[in-house]
Parts: structure tokens; C-alpha cells; sequence
């Protein structure tokens, strides 16, 4: 099974770019984030022209996440658990696929950034966390497979971003937000791309200013946590860096995870 992440940074704009990429991946389900579009607005005739059905989870202009999938889904949960009813950031949508092992929990995020708002701001990024956390527990304690995919806005070692782009203050590196992500990974979560490059430069993300791209000045942002037993049937984890040289592309690129 081939699942891939991808935070489009708005669906509309990268349209073409993401219709092109499943034709030539062709993973069976492909998370979205930042759509930036409500969904009477997201482009699903595009994708259904290449074989795959949306589940979308819209807001107009801001966040937005969607499923693109070529195989049947059922989705379980429009929304993270435990966040209050007058939420209307749309960052999470969870679903179940088959498999010829057993029906696998997906959980597509778009984690808040944590650098706007002030304290407030990161406060809310840090009870995310928390609450994405309790969900896994959750749904581990549950027995069932999961994988948790999308941006997390967090960069989980200093080898996870090029020297010199972030400061210590940043909400991707501030210790309270590394400290919730290994809570995840200490709940027997994997973390599929280190499980398979434990070292060096992976990055998901280059700005747009800066040069960042063509210095290779990136960001290892975009992740995708493993149960154990799916954790023990990866057999490949990887970035794809090509889709940052298209012309205007997004500033994030698809991760793509393959379960033997």
C-alpha cells in the first residue's frame, strides 16, 4: 500500500500539479493539507478524471484538509477529538481503509504553526498536540493500526532543519512542542522516514525567500507516525524533493510511505 502526505499550500492553485502527480504515483490515498478552499470549492472533478474520490474537510481561505483515494474509505471523524464544538479550524479528518492485513486508522493533520497569535497562539499548538496525543493513545489502546500523517509543524531534532532558517524561539523547535512530539513517538508510534534514514537532511519544506531552494536551506516538517505493526511492514519512506522544482510549486513536497 502506497499513502503519501503532501501539504499542497491551496488546492485550487496547485490544481494541475497534484492531478499530474497522482497519475504518475499513483498511491492509494493521498493527504492533503492547507487546502485553503471550502468544499463546494475543492477541485474533485480533476481528481476523479485520474481515478480518485475526495473526502474534504474545508475552510474557506485557511487550513483545510482532504483524502484523495483510489481505493474505498470510510471516514470516522470530521475534526481532532476533545477540541471545543465552536472549533472551526479544519485541521483533521480520520478514516478507515482496507487492507489484506486488517483495516488501518488514517489520520490526515494540518498541525497549527504556533508562530502567530502571540502566547495565545502557541498555546493552542501545544494543546493540540496534546489532544492528537490523546487520540493515538486512544486508538492504540484500541488495538487498531494506525498511521498519523501530515504537517506537524514541527522539526524533532536540530538535524531536521538547515542551519541558520530557524531560531531557538521558533514554535517548530521550542522545547515544549519537541517534548509533545516524542510523547507520540513514546506511545510506540513510529516515525517512518528516521526508521529508514535515522540521520541527515530529509527535508518536506523550502520557503519561498530567501533562496531556500536552490541553497537547499529546508525543513523536515512533514511526517508520518506508524503503529507497530505497520511500522514493521515499511518498506520505504521518502521525500519527493522533485516536485519543489516545478514552476510555482508548493512550498511543501509529498512524502510517500509504501507498506509491503
Amino acid at each position: 500500500m502506497r499513502i503519501a502526505t503532501w501539504n499542497v499550500n491551496s488546492v485550487r492553485m496547485r490544481e494541475h500539479l497534484v492531478a499530474d502527480w497522482l497519475r504518475r504515483m499513483q498511491p492509494d490515498l493521498l493527504l492533503l493539507q492547507e487546502t485553503k478552499c471550502e468544499a463546494a470549492s475543492f477541485p474533485a472533478a480533476s481528481f476523479e478524471a485520474a481515478g480518485y474520490s475526495a473526502s474534504v474537510i474545508g475552510q474557506k481561505s485557511y487550513n483545510g484538509v482532504a483524502v484523495l483515494s483510489r481505493v474505498p474509505v470510510e471516514v470516522t471523524c470530521r475534526g481532532l477529538p476533545g477540541l471545543p464544538e465552536d472549533d472551526a479550524q479544519a485541521r483533521y479528518v480520520e478514516l478507515r481503509v482496507g487492507d489484506a492485513f486488517g483495516p488501518i486508522t488514517v489520520g490526515n493533520l494540518y498541525l497549527p504553526n504556533g508562530n502567530s497569535g502571540g502566547d495565545a497562539g502557541y498555546d493552542y499548538k501545544l494543546r493540540w498536540m496534546e489532544l492528537l496525543a490523546d487520540r493515538a493513545a486512544a486508538l492504540l489502546a484500541d488495538d487498531q493500526a494506525v498511521l498519523l500523517a501530515g504537517d506537524y509543524n514541527v522539526c524533532p531534532t536540530d538535524e531536521d532543519f538547515a542551519r541558520g532558517t530557524l531560531s531557538p524561539s521558533d514554535a517548530l523547535v521550542r522545547p515544549e512542542t519537541r517534548a509533545r512530539f516524542r510523547a507520540l513517538q513514546w506511545l510506540g508510534l513510529t516515525d517512518a522516514v528516521r526508521a529508514l534514514q535515522p540521520s541527515g537532511p530529509a527535508y518536506t519544506f523550502w520557503d519561498y525567500q530567501h533562496g531556500a531552494w536552490p541553497q537547499d536551506r529546508g525543513l523536515r516538517i512533514d511526517h508520518v507516525l506508524l503503529s507497530p505493526d505497520l511500522a514493521e511492514r515499511l518498506t520505504s519512506a521518502t521525500p519527493d524533493r522533485a516536485e519543489r522544482g516545478q514552476p510555482h510549486p508548493s512550498d511543501h513536497v509529498p512524502v510517500v510511505v509504501e507498506l509491503a
